[in-house]
Order: C-alpha cells, then sequence, then structure tokens
C-alpha cells in the first residue's frame, strides 16, 4: 500500500463559551483547525487534524500546519502508510522539526492501519482499559469570582478534575486559587496550571500561600530550570507540561524529579507514534500522565480518546474533549462525554467519518 493523495482543508472552530483566556492576557474566540485526508493506493484513506492554541502558545501556529504540508506532502507521495516508524523517520528527514506539521500526517496513517486491519485504534495501541476514562474541564482565565462560579455548572455536566488558569497576578492567582478550592466537593481534584506565566519569585509566592490546600502545580515558569527549582520548594503535586516535548525531556524530568505528572500532547510530540512511545516511557518511570492535543474538533479528541483508553488506568491522570468546547461538529462518530467520561470508538482506525459537507473543496491537495 502506497499513499497516492494528500488533501488539506481549513475549518473554523467557535467556542461554545465566547473566548478561551490564559496566562499573559491571551485569549482566542476561534480556532483554526487544519484536517488532512490521506488516500492510497488500495482504495484507504485515514484522517487527522491539527490545531495548535494560537501562535503565541507554542512555536506553532495555524497556517504553519498548511504551510508545513505543501513542503513536506510531496515527499510522502509513494511511502507505505502502514510502516508508521520508518514513515516518521522519513518526514524527520525531510524536515527537521515542526512536529505539528507532521502529527496530522502520522494520525492519518493510524486510522488507515486501522481500517487496513478492521481493528480500532485502540486496539493498535495496546488495547482498551476499563470501559471510559476520565476528562477534565479547562476553566478559563477570569475574575476569581467568576472562575470559582463554573465549577458547579461544570461538574453538573459529569466533570471532576478542574484545570484553573492562572499565571497572571500572584495576589490574584492566590484567590482564584482559594475561591475555587472551596468549591469542591470530596473527589474533585484542582489543577492551577500557570501556562509559563509566573517569574520564579512569583511562582514561590504563590505555592507557599497555597501550600494548605489539595492543588497541583502547573508549569509555572517558561524555563525548565525555573519550574525546577519551585518544584524543590514545594511539597505540592507538581505537572510539567510546556517544557515537555519528546522522551529526552520526559527523561531528563524523571531523573530530577522534576514532575508527578506529565502532559502528552499528541501534535506536540508528532503524532500517535512518538506520542504512544512517551506514554509507554512514562508507563515504565511510573509517571502518571495527561494525554491531550493543543486543541482540535472531533478528530483530535478521537485521537485522544484512543490513546487515553489504551493508558492504564492508574497512570491516566486526566484526558480532554476538545469537541465539547466547540460549537462546529467535523465528523460522525467521533466520541463524546458522558457524565464526564469518554470511551473510544470499536469501529475500525479512529472511527470517525469526516462531514465533507462542512469541510468542503480542500485548500489544497497533492497527488
Amino acid at each position: 500500500m502506497k499513499i497516492s493523495k494528500i488533501s488539506v482543508w481549513q475549518v473554523d472552530l467557535p467556542l461554545h463559551e465566547r473566548d478561551y483566556k490564559w496566562s499573559g492576557g491571551k485569549s482566542v474566540e476561534t480556532f483554526d483547525t487544519t484536517v488532512v485526508g490521506v488516500e492510497t493506493d488500495g482504495g484507504v484513506t485515514g484522517y487527522g487534524e491539527a490545531c495548535p492554541l494560537g501562535p503565541v502558545y507554542l512555536p506553532s501556529y495555524a497556517g504553519g500546519v498548511r504551510a508545513g504540508i505543501r513542503e513536506l506532502g510531496p515527499s510522502l507521495l509513494g511511502e507505505n502508510p502502514l510502516h508508521l516508524e520508518k514513515l516518521n523517520q522519513h518526514m524527520d528527514r525531510a524536515m527537521k522539526g515542526h512536529p505539528y506539521v507532521k502529527s496530522p500526517i502520522d494520525v492519518a496513517c493510524w486510522d488507515i492501519l486501522g481500517k487496513a486491519s478492521g481493528l480500532p485504534v485502540t486496539s493498535l495501541l495496546g488495547g482498551s482499559y476499563g470501559d471510559d476514562f476520565v476528562l477534565y474541564r479547562a476553566i478559563s482565565q477570569e475574575s476569581p469570582e467568576d472562575m470559582a462560579k463554573k465549577v458547579g455548572g461544570y461538574r453538573a455536566e459529569g466533570y471532576r478534575r478542574f484545570q484553573l488558569k492562572v499565571g497572571g497576578d500572584p495576589d490574584t492567582d492566590i484567590e482564584r486559587i482559594r475561591l475555587t478550592s472551596a468549591e469542591l466537593k470530596p473527589g474533585d481534584k484542582l489543577v492551577a496550571d500557570a501556562n509559563t506565566g509566573w517569574l520564579r519569585h512569583e511562582a514561590m509566592r504563590v505555592v507557599n500561600a497555597v501550600r494548605d490546600i489539595d492543588v497541583y502545580i502547573e508549569q509555572p515558569c517558561l524555563r525548565y530550570e525555573d519550574c525546577l527549582s519551585v518544584r524543590r520548594n514545594t511539597s505540592l503535586p507538581f505537572v510539567l507540561d510546556e517544557v515537555i516535548d519528546g522522551v529526552p525531556e520526559i527523561l531528563r524530568a524523571s531523573n530530577d524529579l522534576a514532575m508527578d505528572v506529565v502532559n502528552i500532547k499528541i501534535s506536540k510530540f508528532g503524532g500517535l507514534t512518538r506520542a504512544k512511545q512517551a506514554r509507554d516511557l512514562c508507563i515504565s518511570l511510573g509517571v502518571a500522565m495527561t494525554l491531550e492535543d493543543t486543541w482540535g474538533g472531533d478528530i483530535v479528541t478521537a485521537a485522544i480518546s484512543h490513546l487515553a483508553h489504551s493508558t492504564p488506568t492508574e497512570y491516566l491522570f486526566t484526558a480532554t474533549d476538545f469537541n465539547s468546547y466547540v460549537t462546529q461538529p467535523l465528523a460522525n462518530g467521533a466520541p463524546r462525554r458522558i457524565d464526564g467520561k469518554m470511551a473510544s470508538s470499536k469501529e475500525a482506525g479512529l472511527g470517525i467519518d469526516p462531514m465533507m459537507d462542512v469541510l468542503g473543496e480542500p485548500e489544497f491537495v497533492i497527488q
């Protein structure tokens, strides 16, 4: 089987809530996502999706996905999509870096592999654990009072894990954490995610001020060394995210005892092939994980669901249901949140069927 055609679509994904805000005054109102279709000479087509969280979160941006595929795509024609490790090595030789460009292609090839073998991607990633897995809800940055008020509504939707967007003024963030914590019930978990927004001295103030609260501290500072310094000065459980983008970083952080939980974002690692490698390493190291992506719709959510559902329950801290945040569906058969949990499809491949009336005409085709 060989890749014969690559089609690329651009779709806007508006949010149910007006916007999404995080540290440093950053915000997004509509997400620009890229859907990729990889066709083969065997008549099997797979789909992937990549959706950066704007151009100011990570070294990625929406237009870069499509520009990168224009550059990389021609070299993939004639390659076997079933040989996933070989294909990833080929992409790395053809384009240095830019994992978010390669991610939707890799995911589409997992979809092809599943369809060709008649198996869901969950089975190909190791098999499912339990009937479903738990999700978290991000609480967009607002006033402390407004953020705390949202907990009750999200809990009514079934969420029991809440990711509080902090990383602003330390005094305001301390109040955000305290007021939101007061709304929790037994069994709830709270993560204060600074998204690199604090300087080290600010992070030290916050973690010391909330040391009596049951809260996880996530990615307080931009640099790894600053995060490690904060980690060594708090007993609160610690999560690393933005500084973790490959296996060497996981090994370094594990050796330094720098985190209790690590976030693995599929597109930041370059697709499911590398995300699975990182996931399996974390299991061997005894590190819990949040499995997610930078953002996306139905196809990204489907990929997350297969990776999360094939992860041993005790190592899965939580995962994300991005398609619950946006108003625009992209595919039939996509997994849906039920009472704060989600299950991956049992159909072959990702188990999704893109809505071609939504996608419209491709922005470009490589063949």
